[in-house]
């Protein structure tokens, strides 16, 4: 049985400080977004914020009155449950931080600066149901590519779309359309054909936003480099870079003569520099490089030298 010292040894990590505060402020983006841009026009986007705006106007009907930060917070108790099962602990225990701060944040932001103080002419902050689409789906795309990044999610439609995206192996953006597409058409219940078709063309903005988003991100560069003096790249990747890298040993289609093919994968910075250098030495070599968005494994460690 693991002691108490042993439990609380992951709060002392500079890991779980740093993606603390990320999950925070990317939580802060998305319930800016929410409170300013979705709240105040009533636009319902496929999320779990927009299907608890239809609840708060629905349920005064049936005499319950409850706000809409609260209807977030029990949706999201229920699907951290799922979250919990189907995904992991990681990830489920990331989200149940970012899912318990959402409400609070909106509420938040209503404190430090009210939507009704900027709406000077109309019912939303922009005055105009398209501009506020676009405010909300970047806003909030930039807040989900952040925190899948780290594992994590807003919560919500972020927890259907993962599992989605887990178990049908659909992409990430694909995955937030489609459980979006679903919740968007409950605002027949409150709005006009018209908001509806706005709900869903946001919600398709939105998972090609959140592709873009997070593989702008995750984007690395994947380097070839033919070389006859292979030794020098590997040292400065491994010494320098502090990169792994793999070895091929191939044999040249016109030439016949043997060679090493260097591959590695690194950042922009790591890449750019390993091109100065390539550039500013006297090594012989051919170089190809292109982007890859996704990676599995233990790349972002880097391998130290002992």
């Amino acid at each position: 049985m693991k002691s108490f010292k042993d439990l609380l040894s992951p709060l002392a990590t500079f890991k779980f400080w740093k993606e603390l505060i990320i999950m925070t402020l990317g939580m802060s983006v998305g319930a800016a977004a929410v409170y300013y841009f979705l709240i105040p026009s009533k636009l319902i986007i496929g999320s779990i914020s927009g299907f608890s705006i239809v609840l708060a106007e629905l349920l005064p009907k049936i005499g319950i009155t409850i706000s809409v930060s609260n209807i977030i917070l029990i949706i999201n108790a229920v699907l951290l449950v799922l979250a919990w099962l189907l995904i992991g602990k990681e990830f489920g225990a990331k989200t149940v931080y970012t899912a318990l701060i959402l409400g609070p944040l909106v509420d938040l932001w209503g404190k430090i600066l009210p939507y009704e103080k900027i709406i000077t002419d109309g019912t939303s902050v922009m005055n105009d149901p398209w501009l506020d689409l676009i405010c909300f789906v970047l806003m909030l795309s930039i807040s989900q590519a952040i925190l899948f990044r780290i594992n994590a999610s807003t919560g919500g439609l972020d927890i259907l779309a993962k599992i989605v995206n887990k178990y049908l192996h659909f992409d990430i953006g694909t995955s937030v359309t489609i459980a979006g597409a679903l919740i968007c058409c409950s605002a027949f219940a409150i709005n006009p054909f018209r908001m509806v078709v706005i709900g869903l063309i946001g919600t398709w903005i939105n998972g090609i936003a959140v592709d873009y988003f997070t593989d702008t991100l995750n984007k690395r560069k994947r380097v070839c480099i033919i070389s006859n003096d292979p030794e020098k790249i590997r040292k400065y990747i491994i010494e320098n870079l502090e990169r792994g890298c793999s070895l091929y040993h191939l044999q040249g289609g016109y030439s016949g003569e043997e060679h090493v093919e260097v591959v590695t994968l690194l950042t922009q910075n790591e890449y750019a520099s390993l091109f100065n250098y390539l550039k500013n030495s006297d090594i012989k070599c051919f170089v190809t490089a292109g982007n890859v968005s996704e990676i599995y494994g233990n790349w972002n460690t880097k391998q130290h030298k002992k």
